[in-house]
């Protein structure tokens, strides 16, 4: 059996004691072998329970050391604030333009389209988001408009059929 090897980041030795962020990444990768089926259901209880009470870094690495990760340092990484791209407000109201075209008996539908084919242009040009919502409001304002033509296609042939 090789000998384990705990991190020495810290400055820390296997003497040193254990706290509770070593002992959850012991359980973490005792959860993974127990998962990847290396280890019973007993075997993997027992070391939990032993996890859980150790005292000392060193104990955590025994418990560890003869799954494939081992004991795993957590590095530590700066926060970084990743910012979501804007969503363009023409395509928000495009999308709600094409949503009402069922309650306000498509009278949103063509405002639909126009905003949506506005929205994205300009979210391909700025990189905005909200192409989703764009896209919806052109497909509804589209099947709206569509629609309303259908309807009034048919109303002309039928007037000029009876008279």
């Amino acid at each position: 059996m090789t000998q384990p090897v705990w991190p020495s980041w810290q400055g820390g030795s296997p003497a040193m004691l254990a706290s509770h962020a070593d002992r959850e990444r012991a359980v973490d990768v005792l959860r993974a072998g127990f998962g990847e089926g290396r280890l019973e259901q007993p075997e993997f209880e027992k070391r939990v329970a032993r996890a859980y009470a150790a005292r000392t870094v060193g104990e955590l690495g025994l418990l560890v050391a003869d799954l494939p990760n081992g004991p795993v340092p957590q590095q530590s990484a700066p926060f970084i604030a990743v910012s979501q791209p804007r969503t363009n407000g023409k395509a928000v109201g495009s999308a709600v333009c094409g949503v009402l075209c069922l309650a306000s008996f498509g009278l949103t539908g063509i405002p639909a389209v126009v905003l949506g084919h506005s929205a994205r242009a300009e979210i391909r040009r700025t990189g905005e988001g909200g192409d989703g919502l764009a896209l919806t409001g052109l497909v509804l304002g589209w099947l709206s408009t569509g629609g309303w033509v259908l309807f009034l296609t048919v109303l002309m042939v039928a007037a000029a059929v009876s008279g």
